[in-house]
């Protein structure tokens, strides 16, 4: 696997668990997973996004899948992901739960679109049902594994070695189908897209975004008890 679209290619499409939320119908398999991060890419470049377009991401106090189809959509396009969006952003696109996206006063070029609720603000997308009917096939650009990924920590950080220290996660903490990982760290942390998100999905395992269930793994900073027995700190991977 050479760039984060590699992950959500058409021959991961399977029925396996992919997202877990507090809901089945909520929930994710691998092939309702890559499709709609397909869909996400190609709505985000209705909006404008190209390589090298910043997306910048709120995802919320609590967490959901919609930020993660976000990181895959704009991974699909070459355009780096920032989770920990300025108040005055100045982002291609703007991804914030609904009930935050007065919170922003973001530049005239950012395009806000909601996720959640419908939006108040006619002048917002709503993610959700503009990324439902886009067209569920790969968008046609192509990705270098140089090309920047993930803006997080002061720090641009490439496909190439996002993709590395997922695999390395993978084969320390010996990841494999049956893992389910816990979010337990904030995402503005890259160490948490690396094995929170990228290195379960790298392994075929499950990302677990409800926090009140129990994983076999959580990615956890170590400031606070949590109810998994292995524990993986997001800031000794990058």
């Amino acid at each position: 696997m050479d760039v984060i679209g590699d992950l959500v290619a058409r021959e991961r499409r399977t029925d396996e668990l992919a997202v877990r939320t507090d809901s089945r119908a909520g929930s994710y398999s691998y092939e309702k997973f890559c499709t709609n991060a397909w869909k996400t890419g190609n709505l985000l470049r209705h909006y404008g996004v190209r390589g090298g377009a910043t997306v910048a991401v709120d995802a919320g106090e609590s967490l959901t899948p919609s930020p993660l189809l976000a990181l895959f959509g704009a991974g699909l396009l070459g355009a780096p992901v920032r989770f920990d969006p300025s108040s005055d952003c100045d982002a291609k696109a703007l991804l914030v739960p609904a009930e935050r996206a007065d919170a922003y006063d973001p530049e005239p070029g950012t395009k806000t679109l909601v996720y959640g609720d419908v939006p108040d603000d006619p002048e917002f997308a709503h993610f959700e049902a503009e990324m439902w009917s886009e067209n569920p096939t790969n968008p046609p650009d192509v990705v270098e594994p140089d090309a920047p990924a993930l803006d997080a920590a002061g720090e641009t950080f490439t496909h190439e070695r996002l993709l590395d220290a997922s695999a390395a996660v993978v084969d320390e903490w010996g990841l494999d189908e049956s893992s389910e990982v816990t979010i337990r760290a904030p995402l503005s942390n890259p160490g948490t897209v690396v094995a929170g998100v990228l290195a379960p999905i790298r392994a075929g395992g499950t990302v677990l975004v409800d926090r009140t269930r129990t994983g076999t793994v959580a990615v956890a900073d170590g400031s606070g008890d949590v109810p998994e027995s292995t524990v993986i700190d997001p800031s000794d991977l990058l």
